[in-house]
């Protein structure tokens, strides 16, 4: 190193030493700081506890290896012209900085300012001009709005491209909200939960928000909030449904993004987290001063005291502050190599999940920070399981997608998340990142071929038949190995992500406009069909043709070997009038609308999937614990399962290398492998399900003896109204007629 270098770098280094000097021995403030115990540096976070003498107070632990200093800082109100009071954590114990301060209680409002280099070109961007929101936080109060003061660099620099590397000095904490201390004790002795085997589980997709916010029977000021979703009106619709467990959108705390607050829209999904232990407060109807975690709470309560398990939308793989010209919120402030992939040039950040960074999951700390938020979720708020947004980047090691990775070892051991239902996203956007069929056992995943295989059939665009078959019968192309089961399958035709079901059968075409985007964003491959017309129609013949296509789907999904996922609203017909992408519409678009149950179309969709979920229910050969073997499993038995032609004959392997649009699926409930919780043989009755996507009436030869004598037809999706069962009886050998585009179901009965 050369002379004038070393003085520089002795120079920068005194510099770092007086300022740690000065932030350990007080610099001047509006008011002198707290009293600060040693303290401990387990747990994480704030916890309010009772500390040396039996004084109350609480402890504060942040992890921030790199720092050379931390401040707590004290609010005394909320709002952006509380007084702050600032006090050093002294103590460092492996990377956490912590102290106890005497006298601080629940509903104490905190943030944290960490001192640092600042120095992009390696990674390096602490500033304590920024007041950052604490990891661990359990519960959040205000809102992000994202003004200048909120990044770490001057956002407004002129020369854009060096933006980055200017540190802001102003001060973010009136513009920011802060963590609230929360006392966490409670008694969950009274808790039942349903614990819903895999293979009986039937989810349903909701948004806590947009499923009450227009809810006529919920009272409005508890609409679109966490106590709405436990109001008997909501769980009497859900538990009339039959649906076993919710999938919430992401309710950890969340941002909107800047380019959306420009616009006049928010991100109303929520996949930007912040704060992985706080529910996200702006879905509280009592409160933010930490009231948010005891709504939450009694929610979970209410759900699974109606038989309901609750299943969190996670986003651990990114969080709200973007990338290099992101705001300075939480971790990039605290320890932004340590918390984020950085590429070889480390200004920039390694991004898989197109939202401009990736949590670094394989550093010990991040590791941490998500094992203990979900085991948090688990153990204290209740929660049944998770689903994974964009799991294959949690999966990753140094950069490829890795099956034996730190993050999936740990959750395969881990004694408390192992033990709960597990749902991965199996693909991100980097390379390598789609892995459909590729998770480990414990793991369900959402099977993206399923969706595509469905919708295509429907809308008659197979080539042939084999790919719907595996589909049918449980993906076992894609699971049958490992010891997973056919309930690895999470089955879906529509998700958040998408078209609605009703959309799926009246637009061809994306309408985003009111995205503000220019219709550039969402899917452009739906493999959707409008029957006829663009959108919304008077044409009563295609209404009708529409309406026939939503009960083919909803009933193929209904009687697919797998865990079927309904979104919410599609068992009555709601639409986003286009949008496929209706992340930032919290609005009408965004919402459930329930005026639908009052139309005798809509209502009679609903009812039809309430019978279609029953009858799942009542039928364990619709919800198989083992894949199909395709051969007898008792002497007297037939093949568990067998497919026919519309001749009526057992397809041959030429038939399916054939052009075809029918598919004749025979389940043998006399051939269901395993045992009851008793010991005894699983029987059931026998079922045929006629699935027919041409356009024109088939003839379809029911089998003879020995697969039935006779038959009930239980559903007909070419029935219009879908009010009571059919219950036509045809014997063995029939030849019966099948309108275009319907699915028969029929139960053997002899």
């Amino acid at each position: 190193m050369s002379s004038a270098a070393e003085q520089e770098a002795v120079q920068e280094a005194a510099g770092h030493a007086r300022r740690r000097e000065a932030v350990l021995n007080g610099a001047p403030r509006a008011a002198p700081p707290p009293p600060v115990w040693p303290g401990a540096p387990t747990p994480l976070g704030a916890r309010f506890r009772t500390g040396p003498d039996g004084t109350a107070g609480t402890n504060f632990a942040l992890w921030a290896g790199g720092a050379e200093a931390v401040e707590l800082c004290l609010f005394d109100g909320p709002g952006p012209g509380a007084a702050e009071t600032r006090a050093p954590l002294t103590e460092l114990t492996h990377g956490i900085w912590h102290g106890f301060v005497p006298g601080v209680r629940p509903g104490q409002r905190y943030g944290f300012r960490v001192h640092g280099r600042w120095d992009p070109w390696t990674g390096a961007r602490w500033n304590p001009a920024k007041l950052l929101l604490d990891p661990y936080a359990r519960a959040v109060d205000g809102e992000f709005g994202l003004p200048p003061e909120v990044y770490g660099h001057v956002r407004d620099w002129p020369e854009q491209h060096v933006a980055d590397t200017v540190r802001d000095e102003r001060d973010s904490a009136p513009h920011v909200p802060k963590g609230v201390v929360v006392h966490d004790e409670d008694d969950w002795s009274e808790d039942r939960r349903p614990k819903t085997p895999w293979a009986d589980t039937v989810l349903y997709e909701l948004h806590v928000r947009g499923f009450t916010r227009a809810h006529p029977d919920v009272p409005p000021e508890l609409r679109g909030t966490y106590a709405g979703l436990a109001h008997p009106a909501a769980l009497a619709h859900l538990t009339r449904l039959g649906v076993t467990a919710v999938e919430l959108l992401p309710v950890h705390q969340f941002a909107h993004e800047d380019h959306l607050l420009r616009r006049g829209l928010r991100n109303h999904w929520g996949y930007n987290s912040i704060g992985y232990f706080a529910p996200h407060a702006a879905y509280a109807a009592s409160g933010t001063a930490g009231q948010q975690v005891g709504e939450f709470k009694l929610m979970v309560r209410a759900l699974h005291a109606a038989g309901i398990e609750v299943i969190l939308d996670v986003v651990y793989n990114h969080t709200a502050e973007a990338g290099e010209l992101g705001p300075t919120l939480s971790l990039k402030g605290i320890d932004n190599r340590g918390y984020y992939r950085l590429q070889h040039d480390a200004r920039r950040y390694a991004d898989y999940t197109g939202c401009g960074n990736t949590l670094h999951v394989v550093q010990p700390h991040v590791l941490r920070l998500i094992t203990d938020s979900l085991r948090y979720w688990v153990t204290e708020m209740g929660v049944d399981g998770f689903r994974f947004d964009l799991a294959a980047a949690l999966a990753r090691s140094m950069h490829d997608v890795d099956m034996l990775s730190p993050f999936l070892a740990v959750i395969a051991q881990d004694p408390v998340l192992r033990r709960v239902k597990l749902i991965a996203e199996p693909w991100d956007v980097g390379s390598g990142g789609y892995q459909v069929g590729a998770f480990p056992p414990l793991w369900t995943e959402w099977n993206d071929r399923y969706r595509d295989t469905v919708r295509d059939f429907w809308r008659h665009a197979l080539p042939d038949v084999r790919e719907m078959g595996y589909r049918l019968s449980g993906s076992s192309d894609l699971y049958a190995w490992g010891g997973r089961r056919p309930y690895a399958s999470v089955n879906f035709v529509t998700a958040h992500d998408g078209f609605t079901l009703r959309d799926l059968v009246s637009y061809e075409r994306k309408h985003n406009e009111a995205n503000g985007e220019g219709n550039r964003d969402g899917n452009d491959d739906n493999r959707s069909w409008n029957c006829g017309a663009e959108g919304e129609t008077e044409d009563e013949g295609v209404r009708a043709l529409r309406r026939r296509q939503l009960r083919n789907l909803l009933t193929t999904l209904l009687l697919s070997t797998g865990v079927p996922m309904l979104v919410a609203g599609d068992e009555m017909g709601r639409t986003q009038r286009g949008n496929n992408n209706a992340y930032c519409q919290d609005n009408e678009i965004g919402w459930v609308d329930w005026s639908l149950l009052r139309e005798p179309g809509w209502r009679a969709l609903y009812d039809l999937t309430s019978r279609l979920i029953a009858l799942r229910h009542a039928h364990p050969v619709l919800r198989r614990r083992a894949f199909f073997s395709g051969r007898a499993h008792s002497a007297d038995g037939l093949r568990d399962l067998a497919w026919f032609t519309a001749r009526g004959e057992e397809m041959t392997e030429e038939d399916w290398y054939a052009p075809a649009a029918t598919l004749g699926m025979y389940l043998s409930g006399r051939d269901i492998p395993g045992r009851d919780a008793r010991g005894e043989p699983v029987v059931d009755d026998s079922f045929l399900a006629v699935l027919h996507a041409g356009g024109e009436d088939v003839d379809f030869t029911l089998p003879g003896v020995p697969w039935g004598e006779r038959y009930e037809v239980l559903v007909d999706t070419g029935r219009e109204p879908q009010d009571t069962a059919p219950g036509e009886m045809h014997e063995g050998g029939a030849r019966v007629r099948v309108p275009g585009r319907t699915v028969l179901l029929l139960r053997v009965v002899a």
